[in-house]
């Protein structure tokens, strides 16, 4: 079940605070040109940053080209990260920008009659037919059905900060980061959209489903 523990986002555990220095010290070696602090960069946050990308285009082809698209990016302007330590939140904001430009991109390509969908339903995840476990939990139609109803209903900085502190497990600092709104801003959007998500008893037992599961 989603809770939101206030604790956290000002008293972040050890092992948090381990891996956010261990990304600083990274973030400024690869800043400065070190190809291996990069290389481990990306086996730190890959998997963060397909989920999140996962979670907003439903696409498992989608997000392997964007998540890919993200790093290269990142490391081509590296050098202008000017705060090692809010490495997480500027890739994240990278990442939720190419979402974006990639949604504009499929706006675009649909007005002139070009959506660029398969007539195979099934074609754009052709590995769920090999490994009908991969990304079981992600896929489950029922869970994205309830989500989506339930986002729908969400004014759009809403559904944005509800999914990066829960999709996305960002913290209220990161996310304000990403965002680039106050800290104050984004807690009030993030309280609104809980209290509507309590008022979903359905989407709730889903989920809670999910994270046992």
């Amino acid at each position: 079940m989603l809770q939101e523990k206030h604790e956290n986002n000002h008293t972040p555990t050890r092992g948090a605070d381990t891996l956010s220095r261990q990304t600083a010290i990274l973030a400024e070696e690869a800043v400065a040109g070190n190809e291996a602090a990069s290389n481990r960069l990306v086996d730190l946050f890959q998997e963060d940053i397909f989920r999140m990308v996962y979670y907003r285009t439903l696409s498992r082809m989608d997000a392997e080209d964007i998540t890919q698209d993200v790093f290269v990016k990142a490391f081509k302007s590296i050098s202008t990260l000017k705060s090692p330590d809010r490495f997480k939140s500027w890739l994240f904001s990278i990442a939720l920008n190419r979402v974006r430009d990639f949604y504009r991109k499929k706006y675009f390509l649909a007005t002139l009659g070009f959506s660029g969908k398969s007539d195979d339903p099934e074609q754009d995840y052709p590995e769920e037919k090999e490994n009908p476990d991969a990304l079981e939990n992600l896929m489950r139609q029922d869970f994205w059905k309830h989500v989506g109803l339930f986002m729908d209903k969400l004014p759009h900085m809403e559904r944005e900060v509800f999914t990066l502190r829960f999709m996305d497990h960002l913290g209220i600092r990161e996310i304000s980061e990403v965002m680039k709104k106050h800290e104050s801003t984004v807690k009030t959007h993030l309280y609104r959209a809980l209290g509507k998500f309590r008022k979903e008893p359905g989407l709730r037992q889903l989920l809670t489903k999910r994270e046992t599961s």
